[in-house]
């Protein structure tokens, strides 16, 4: 799961490379719980693999980062 979200920020044409991601939209695809999704994501949060922000604007969503791009500035 963790290279399907990183593909997902890999993919972004934002720069610094971040992803709003909806655990309902993913957990549909993944046939799971939203629950499991957002547990998933904040175990590799915690692990250092993904890196959580929120928008500074709006709309003041809640995104993920690769972690080396975490220093950067965003919108």
């Amino acid at each position: 799961m963790l290279d399907y979200f990183q593909t997902m920020i890999r993919s972004s044409t934002r720069n610094p490379k971040f992803m709003s991601i909806s655990t309902a939209k993913v957990a549909d695809i993944m046939g799971v719980q939203p629950s499991d999704i957002e547990q998933q994501l904040n175990e590799f949060v915690q692990e250092g693999k993904l890196v959580k922000d929120k928008l500074t604007v709006p709309p003041y969503e809640e995104i993920y980062l690769l972690p080396t791009s975490s220093s950067q500035t965003l919108i």
